[in-house]
């Protein structure tokens, strides 16, 4: 069995190499295409220096370039950094130097955006430019002449399993992301665990609309390929009716989404009538997704099962997962630990409490992160010492587990949220709306929504006599904040709920909320990744 990631690829190729391996567009690739890709790439990156526990960070779009990228940077040594390309300047200039990054992938096409933060950073990254379209005087290595180089194998660089093979950057509290160190451990166990419950065989064929700089959407392409399935890449889900003729086309058995997928999936008339009789499962992550869809969902697609999960990065995206057989029974859990998990409800001094109890979900598998880079203070808020000498996850979610094992979610411990299958972390959003001269006070929370699963919501009061609009808001947050964390809904007050030491009391606007659209608790702050 591969014991490093890059080896999920290479096995496949030598096992299968003439089945379809990706899909995006009108391109396609087997295994052995994709394993040879992968290979030119990887020895560009050792010919410009990059060696054993390197980062480099990706920062393209769902592609075949992107999932080349990414196996290329493991064979090469070095350690996969996700960068959502739609990343503003500022955010850059900051996550490049965090992560230590000394290679950059990325579109010739955003070279005017990337340009800038690279000029920002004191010792910027090489970069090595997929795409046309490069402007005069960007230096770097070109992916085209990569791909044209004589073909041999990349050095050996001697991994172990217990390398890192990724830092995976999730919103933090402050504002700031901070990396999340997964190991090749780590997926390669994440990786088993999530082809033994749903199943796969190299006949799935599974549609991935998510971002694969999203941990969710990450995990298809590993699955895949030690499995052998064929993965058909969408780079949005954005035009959904091209997304659903694909799936059509392709004969699709697999669809991972999160709630603004299936809620855009069943507004569709042309999915009542599309024949969709090749779908074998839909796993669903990030928040949970209504009862009226779910019920939906399985009227219109009989034949398929359905998996709600729950996981978060730090437990290299997946922690349980509800069986299809015990929907009807538990609708409100979110199911048992993945296989070679365990997860359990523990008081404040981490210990075990009895079923029914509420309490902080603790995690111990191989699943777990190895820590947050260049974070010992965090990293030891979050792990401890297990009584086998093991580390343990504490979550900052809370919990309930009754007596056969089942959890189920009540809220996070602190204020971060999900929309749209990503994370919010609403000091972000409130940094980026003080930098508005009008704005006086502000506060952000997820509110339910269809569409969303939970929406950005900004509550504001102006300063005197500004005149702030809506519209001039979201105009100013769009070109200073990924497009999830654009708020949907704001509202303006002459004042916000404050405690005696001045503190904005942002439950008691959750409480509002709740209390005025008559949602559960559960619904109004969503913890957990795909």
């Amino acid at each position: 069995m591969a014991h490093l990631v890059h080896q999920f690829l290479t096995d496949t190729a030598r096992r299968d190499p003439d089945r379809t391996a990706l899909i995006a567009g009108n391109a396609r690739r087997s295994f052995a295409e994709l394993d040879r890709e992968s290979d030119a790439i990887a020895c560009a990156l050792q010919s410009a220096g990059i060696a054993r526990g390197d980062r480099v960070a990706v920062m393209l779009e769902n592609s075949i370039e992107y999932v080349a990228g990414l196996f290329a940077t493991l064979k090469a040594g070095g350690v996969f950094v996700p960068v959502n390309p739609s990343t503003k300047a500022d955010k850059l200039t900051y996550l490049l130097p965090d992560a230590g990054v000394r290679l950059l992938i990325a579109p010739a096409a955003l070279a005017r955006q990337v340009l800038p933060a690279l000029e920002a950073v004191e010792t910027p990254p090489a970069v090595l430019w997929v795409g046309a379209g490069l402007p005069d005087g960007a230096t770097g290595l070109l992916y085209a002449d990569a791909l044209a180089a004589p073909q041999r194998q990349p050095a050996d660089p001697g991994l172990i399993d217990q390398d890192l093979a990724a830092i995976m950057y999730t919103s933090g509290t402050t504002g700031r992301p901070k990396g999340v160190m997964l190991t090749h451990a780590n997926h390669v166990n994440t990786s088993w665990a999530i082809s033994t419950y749903l199943e796969n065989t190299p006949d799935d064929v599974v549609m991935c609309v998510l971002p694969l700089t999203f941990g969710y959407g990450l995990s298809q392409v590993m699955t895949g390929a030690r499995i052998g399935f064929t993965l058909v890449l969408e780079r949005s889900f954005a035009f959904p009716m091209e997304t659903l003729k694909r799936m059509v086309q392709h004969r699709v058995t697999g669809l991972p989404g999160v709630p603004t997928v299936f809620s855009t999936l069943l507004g569709l008339d042309a999915a009542k009538t599309a024949d969709l009789g090749s779908l074998r499962y839909l796993t669903n992550a990030a928040a949970p997704l209504p009862a009226a869809h779910l019920r939906r969902l399985r009227e219109r697609f009989p034949q398929a099962l359905f998996h709600s999960m729950y996981g978060m990065t730090e437990c290299c995206t997946r922690i349980s997962t509800l069986s299809p057989a015990e929907l009807d029974a538990k609708p409100a859990s979110v199911g048992r630990a993945i296989p070679n998990c365990e997860a359990f409800v523990a008081d404040e001094e981490g210990n075990r409490l009895p079923p029914g109890q509420l309490g902080e979900l603790v995690v111990r598998g191989a699943n777990v992160m190895r820590g947050y880079w260049n974070r010992p203070e965090e990293t030891a808020r979050r792990l401890r010492r297990g009584p086998q000498g093991e580390t343990l996850l504490f979550t900052g979610d809370l919990f309930t587990q009754d007596a056969e094992g089942h959890l189920y979610f009540v809220s996070r411990k602190d204020d971060m949220f999900k929309c749209r299958g990503e994370k919010v972390s609403p000091k972000e959003v409130e940094n980026a709306l003080y930098e508005l001269d009008g704005v006086l006070e502000a506060c952000v929370i997820g509110v339910p929504d269809e569409a969303d699963g939970l929406a950005v919501k900004a509550f504001l009061v102006p300063r005197d006599c500004a005149a702030l609009s809506e519209a001039a808001i979201r105009q100013h947050c769009r070109g200073r904040l990924e497009s999830h964390l654009v708020p949907k809904f704001i509202e303006f007050r002459d004042s916000l709920p404050k405690t005696d030491s001045g503190k904005i009391r942002r439950a008691e606007l959750v409480g509002v909320m709740q209390a005025s659209d008559g949602s559960i608790g559960p619904l109004s702050r969503v913890a957990g990744e795909g």
